[in-house]
């Protein structure tokens, strides 16, 4: 069936154009974003962390409230008839392999933040835990091996498939030839999609997607460069992080040039091989019973403790861990969702609405968990050992410092800081490029399943995207990364309500 808005769309411009109000918009934000904490780094500083103490403690209880609704709400749509429906006309077959759309999916989901965060994150729980547990006790390490897998599962994930889902319903079944978020919501916006409301709510998509990227291109950065001072001496800086962007920047930039297939399909397939090969090369030349033994008890502790950790808002205010943590994931798998959603919808002609769920819940999250149970586990058995202070290190310089440290102590570890500085880098690239991409078609007008955004047009959102994260870097401190991410997605949770409700429409109309 298709809609309205897309056989006006379809019949008035059959040729992809790029919205310049959305690419001189969203060029702005980013130019409003950067130059003030540039003239002013100081002022800046304070200013970050005065926002997200604000915004997290006044906001925090709606992401919480947020994220148990669109697991229940993607639970329902996918056991029910609507969870049936292919994505595109009758008789249409999935344009990728599994295998291949799997390690998009993932890949473009993830990034090397899941490195940076799966071997040192549990170093923070253990530190400072939640519920009032006594730190580096043996309840504090329970929770500090099961809280990473809890951050980077299902629910976070379930921000991911939300707007996916409501691009799936906008672009393959109401067929509106475009990839803009105001697009997604047309089941409600109907026709103000190209008026103030949807004109709004790509901006909005905009800055969502400039500051949480730039958060985990930050920390990809910041994984590379650390392996690389391990292997060569040179002083792991601002100067050296800089010239790893730019390096990223232009493998960004080609691969996006190049397209989905050739370049974008290319690096995500090989990136999810060369991941695969770290985590099972570490489970077995590292201590196989003890990750085995602890990845079976946290997954245990996990789901014994869903319903809690789902739910503990810690209204006592008795710690911020909450706040740092929990409320900041959520923002950030929130503001990156509809970029997340933009694509996998692109890529996902051909499946069901229920396979797309289940594969984004399941399958993105058992490959999240892998990382947290096997490097994280190889990590916590270092500390508990007395073999490296890992955690000391995690927290006192950067997480990225202490991976670079426990992977040189793998036999061959030289060859594996060598590894992990190119995985890093390109898993970099695989998730921004596909940001680029994303970039572009979200301010692109009238684009058909089997067209792209124009070339350049991609390149110019790669090279936008390296600016924020370098002057973020140069701001310095975690604090930074984690605000970009709150205040970029603060407006956007107003516009996951109107997603839903677009979602449940648009499936009535179809299947009615």
């Amino acid at each position: 069936m298709e809609g309205k808005i897309g056989k006006k769309q379809l019949n008035k411009n059959p040729k992809p154009q790029i919205d310049w109000f959305i690419f001189i918009g969203g060029t702005l934000i980013l130019l409003a974003a950067v130059v003030p904490i540039i003239v002013a780094p100081e002022w800046s500083f304070e200013k970050v962390n005065d926002a997200f103490s604000f915004l997290t403690q006044q906001f925090g209880v709606y992401y919480v409230i947020a994220a148990c609704a669109i697991v229940v709400f993607l639970i329902w749509i996918s056991i029910s008839d609507f969870g049936g429906v292919v994505l595109g006309p009758d008789g249409v077959v999935p344009s990728h392999s599994k295998f291949s759309w799997a390690a998009m999916l993932f890949c473009t989901g993830i990034g090397s933040s899941l490195i940076y965060w799966g071997a040192a994150e549990w170093a923070f729980y253990y530190t400072s835990p939640p519920f009032g547990v006594e730190p580096r006790s043996d309840e504090a390490m329970l929770w500090a091996s099961s809280y990473g897998m809890f951050h980077w599962g299902p629910v976070g994930w379930s921000l991911y498939c939300l707007p996916t889902i409501a691009f799936c319903c906008s672009y393959h079944i109401r067929n509106i030839p475009v990839l803009r978020l105001s697009a997604a919501c047309s089941g409600v916006l109907k026709n103000q999609t190209d008026r103030w409301p949807g004109r709004l709510i790509d901006l909005l998509f905009i800055v969502g997607l400039l500051g949480t990227a730039a958060t985990g291109l930050a920390f990809g950065t910041s994984l590379v460069s650390s392996a690389v001072t391990r292997l060569t001496g040179l002083p792991d800086g601002f100067k050296m992080q800089l010239v790893i962007m730019i390096l990223a920047t232009t493998l960004i930039a080609y691969s996006v040039y190049r397209g989905l297939d050739k370049g974008i399909k290319v690096l995500s397939v090989i990136n999810a091989s060369l991941a695969l090969v770290l985590v099972a090369y570490v489970l077995i030349v590292g201590p196989t019973g003890f990750i085995l033994e602890m990845g079976v008890t946290s997954v245990g502790h996990l789901l014994q403790n869903f319903i809690k950790m789902i739910t503990w808002t810690d209204p006592a205010a008795k710690s911020d861990f909450v706040e740092s943590w929990t409320i900041f994931y959520w923002a950030w798998w929130l503001a990156l969702g509809p970029f997340v959603g933009m694509f996998v919808a692109k890529i996902s002609q051909g499946r069901t609405i229920r396979e797309v769920i289940f594969g984004m819940l399941g399958w993105g999250s058992i490959g999240c968990a892998l990382f947290f149970i096997i490097l994280g586990n190889y990590a916590l058995d270092l500390e508990l050992r007395g073999v490296y202070p890992v955690a000391q290190q995690a927290i006192d310089e950067s997480p990225s410092a202490a991976i670079a440290a426990i992977i040189e102590l793998l036999p061959f570890g030289s060859f594996w800081l060598i590894f992990i500085a190119v995985i890093g880098m390109i898993f970099t690239a695989t998730t921004y490029d596909s940001a680029s991409y994303t970039l572009s078609a979200g301010a692109t007008r009238y684009l058909k399943p089997d067209e792209h955004p124009v070339r350049m047009h991609r390149v110019y959102w790669a090279i936008a995207l390296g600016f924020l994260p370098s002057v973020l870097l140069f701001l310095g401190g975690l604090r930074a990364l984690q605000t970009a991410s709150v205040v970029a997605s603060v407006p956007l949770l107003l516009v996951y309500v109107i997603l839903g409700l677009s979602i449940v429409k648009v499936l009535k109309e179809h299947t009615g």
